[in-house]
């Protein structure tokens, strides 16, 4: 069978990186989780100081670490899951990245053109040659307009959070799902109404509402498409 590209959307916490990382593992694939990649410029920016207390971020300095070459976001493949993890300047930082503070602020900084345009580009030279699985907000709109699969995956705004509540326990960390529902409902509404690449569902994407699946039950209906669009 061809190796493809394959592009994977959709909301937040609606386990789009879960589903991916496996489709990968089970086809030999690269995984690409881009929302992590934009979650690290995220915790860059909270690091810097770039978040006044109001919240309000300093996009100029922001933009001139970027271009400066400042802000390095790269990968590196985990020894014991053989799964690549995101990293800041060389630290790997995947468990800083997934809380509540970098939660809150990521859509501010994936809005910004300069970092939607710089990280793209790289996304792009990841999977030029296919044989990849990558997930995000726009990547079958934007990143890979042409990927040979492209699937869209939604749950209810309720689900989501319940999801990130218990993956937040299950990590030892402290979580109110009351604030973590705010968030997904506010990521949702930021996410769909940027100015630039906007998460919407691409003309050709499969919809996928996982909301009363079993993670069983998703992974086999992905593999199933998947092989469908590599026997194409």
């Amino acid at each position: 069978m061809k190796k493809i590209t394959i592009a994977i959307d959709g909301h937040s916490s609606c386990g789009k990186s879960t589903m991916a990382k496996q489709l990968a593992r089970e086809l030999g694939y690269i995984y690409v989780d881009t929302g992590a990649m934009y979650r690290t410029v995220t915790l860059y920016a909270l690091r810097r100081g770039l978040f006044d207390g109001a919240g309000n971020l300093d996009e100029t300095a922001l933009k001139a670490d970027i271009d400066g070459g400042k802000v390095q976001v790269s990968f590196v493949i985990n020894p014991e899951s053989r799964l690549p993890e995101p990293c800041l300047n060389g630290e790997v930082v995947e468990d800083h990245i997934r809380g509540i503070e970098v939660s809150s602020r990521v859509s501010v900084i994936a809005a910004l053109p300069f970092v939607r345009a710089a990280l793209t580009l790289q996304q792009q030279k990841m999977g030029g040659e296919g044989g990849i699985v990558m997930d995000g907000r726009d990547i079958g709109t934007v990143v890979f307009p042409h990927a040979e699969l492209k699937v869209f995956v939604t749950a209810s705004a309720e689900v989501r959070a319940r999801r990130r509540y218990d993956e937040l326990l299950g990590k030892g960390q402290e979580a109110s799902y009351d604030e973590i529902l705010r968030n997904v409902q506010e990521r949702d509404y930021i996410d769909s109404h940027r100015a630039v690449a906007p998460l919407r569902q691409a003309d050709d994407a499969l919809l996928l509402d996982n909301s009363d699946l079993t993670r069983e039950e998703q992974s086999r209906w992905l593999l199933e498409r998947a092989r469908e669009a590599m026997a194409e």
